[in-house]
């Protein structure tokens, strides 16, 4: 059963202060969507974002990365924010470093603080969780940390219903999830499952769909069967798009027109305004092997 509580399966308290940042003058944002003030009250920020797992391993550790992370996402000011890959101490690090007002739902694809995360990040001044839940990528998406599909890794999902403080209280879902790297019919059946268990939600609410797929878009069965079952590309739907790059980068120089694995999917009535693939950097040091995914959008 769902959980019914407003309290979050952050595993710990939460960072009283966030750490000051100074974003040096060569900062690069080839392709940004930064926060507008003059943005209608109903409008949503929603990002979709592997972290790359925080490692000790250089020239790319989570101790370099930090900081252009945390330039990054306070630039950007995301409403809401589909996570994957982090680990339990790093997403208390990037809590730390946001501003107090931001808070996160998730639980570890082993169980508890182990392994990744597919942490559900929300500003607490614009959303309020109703209910969450967790299911795992598998023949028994109910058993912790089960994976039957013979795919590389544990693979889960978290489900949020929240509650829109700024639209008259209107609820909708966010479902974030991480689909495996190696094993097609491993995706191909979590795919599957995704959907069936997206059909199972309230239908009268509007739906967002982030993750990590691992196959690019429109050239995938996985892509395919999930714009089958009733959801959509916000990438194709928005008004206005900034350029594209392929999403995984691996620190390599960036594609122009590249594979976009990481999607924000949506129900229909779902109106987006922009989408947009973000190449922040600082001195040519990426936040993560994979660039953000960013959508504006109202719930329609």
């Amino acid at each position: 059963m769902p959980h019914r509580s407003r309290v979050t399966r952050r595993l710990g308290l939460k960072t009283a202060l966030a750490a000051a940042v100074t974003v040096p003058a060569s900062s690069t944002a080839l392709s940004v969507s930064a926060a507008s003030a003059d943005e209608p009250r109903r409008t949503l920020r929603v990002m979709s974002f592997n972290l790359r797992f925080a490692s000790t391993a250089e020239p790319h550790s989570w101790t370099v990365r930090r900081p252009v992370l945390r330039a990054l996402l306070r630039r950007e000011r995301p409403h809401v924010i589909g996570t994957q890959e982090g680990l339990y101490q790093q997403l208390r690090d990037i809590e730390a470093d946001l501003a107090p007002h931001y808070d996160w739902i998730g639980t570890g694809r082993a169980g508890g603080s182990r392994d990744e995360f597919m942490a559900v990040f929300y500003d607490t001044r614009r959303l309020a969780p109703v209910a969450y839940d967790h299911f795992w990528l598998s023949g028994t998406p109910e058993v912790i940390a089960s994976n039957t599909w013979g795919g590389a890794s544990i693979r889960m999902a978290t489900w949020v219903r929240f509650r829109d403080l700024a639209d008259a209280g209107r609820e909708f879902h966010v479902l974030d999830t991480h689909l495996d790297n190696r094993s097609q019919s491993a995706r191909l059946e979590a795919a599957a499952l995704v959907a069936r268990r997206v059909g199972a939600l309230d239908p009268a609410l509007p739906l967002l769909v982030t993750g990590d797929f691992n196959v690019a878009a429109h050239r995938n069965p996985v892509h395919a069967g999930l714009l089958a079952a009733g959801l959509v590309d916000t990438w194709d739907t928005a008004a206005e798009r900034g350029p594209l790059y392929g999403t995984f980068h691996g620190y390599r120089p960036l594609v122009p027109d590249g594979d976009r694995i990481d999607w924000i999917l949506a129900t229909p009535g779902v109106v987006t305004h922009r989408a947009s693939v973000n190449t922040f950097a600082v001195e040519g040091q990426f936040p993560s092997d994979h660039l953000p995914v960013q959508v504006t959008l109202t719930l329609g």
